[in-house]
């Protein structure tokens, strides 16, 4: 069970908790959250990057079932300072100028049939990108970008799915994949995907059933994901079952999805560190 023990006010709603899972620490501060995982270097994990300060939208509706902003947010804060805002629900989103950084997470949401908060974001996107405020974006978040800076007839049902861990290979070597392996093993589930994506965007790589995987817009900080990183093999399979019991799709999934393999832990921290190296452009 975890457990919250109050420590002296330092934080600007006035408070600090200390919560345990086991053997990882999450240390809040009002809305924003630093966390120490497991071998980490603890606070000194915030020196290569102390004055980076992300804005991290949560696209999630069911954060319980589908806790990818939280898993963000464990990978950000172990080198940053994150605010983590759920897009589907705040009254009101934050001025990005006022951040070094942006990430866009996951959804269950489509950017084929958008609610009105995705087109609340669209615009914070266009902000962002014309501001020079480096963006990454996941798989739902990766084809906002797209959708957002180029229009929304660049995305559209998938073709061919991918549900479970998929091979990517990287077809141009960015900074943003230095350290990734080339093929890289990683979680994507997604039912849309970017099609034939105009200039200047950019492939970087793809996988056997989607040839637009990592994208960038032209040379500007700006990178698409398709897939999710943050996804470990532990949480891969809580996801897969999250969906079944949301969508109650009948014949379940292939039974391929279910299938084990390792997931390259070591690339997600390459590919979070090379995106907060990134300073904001001119």
């Amino acid at each position: 069970m975890p457990f919250a023990r109050p420590l002296p006010a330092s934080g600007r709603r006035g408070w600090v908790g200390v919560l345990r899972w086991g053997r990882r620490k999450e240390t809040r501060w009002g809305d924003r959250i630093a966390v120490m995982q497991p071998g980490s270097v603890g606070m000194g994990g915030y020196t290569r990057h102390m004055a980076s300060r992300v804005l991290l939208l949560d696209n999630t509706v069911h954060s319980r079932l589908f806790p990818l902003g939280e898993r963000w947010a464990a990978r950000l804060t172990s080198a940053a300072r994150v605010d983590r805002v759920n897009a589907s629900s705040a009254p009101r989103l934050p001025d990005v100028r006022d951040y070094t950084h942006l990430v866009l997470t996951g959804s269950e949401a489509s950017v084929l049939k958008p609610p009105q908060w995705v087109r609340r974001e669209a615009e914070l996107v266009r902000t962002a990108a014309g501001s020079g405020v480096p963006i990454l974006g996941s798989c739902f978040g990766h084809e906002l970008l797209v959708w957002a800076l180029s229009g929304p007839g660049y995305v559209a049902r998938a073709a061919r799915p991918e549900f479970g861990w998929t091979s990517v290979r990287i077809v141009e070597r960015d900074s943003l994949l230095c350290g990734i392996p080339s093929p890289w093993t990683v979680f994507a589930f997604h039912v849309a995907e970017v099609v034939s994506p105009p200039p200047p965007w950019r492939v970087l790589a793809s996988s056997r059933k989607c040839a637009t995987h990592v994208l960038r817009y032209g040379e500007k900080p700006i990178w698409g994901v398709q897939a999710h990183p943050e996804i470990t093999r532990r949480s891969s399979e809580f996801a897969l079952r999250a969906h079944l019991l949301v969508t109650q799709r009948r014949g379940g999934l292939p039974r391929t999805t279910w299938r084990r393999a390792p997931a390259d832990l070591q690339a997600v921290s390459a590919l979070v560190a090379n995106f907060l190296d990134v300073g904001r452009a001119a």
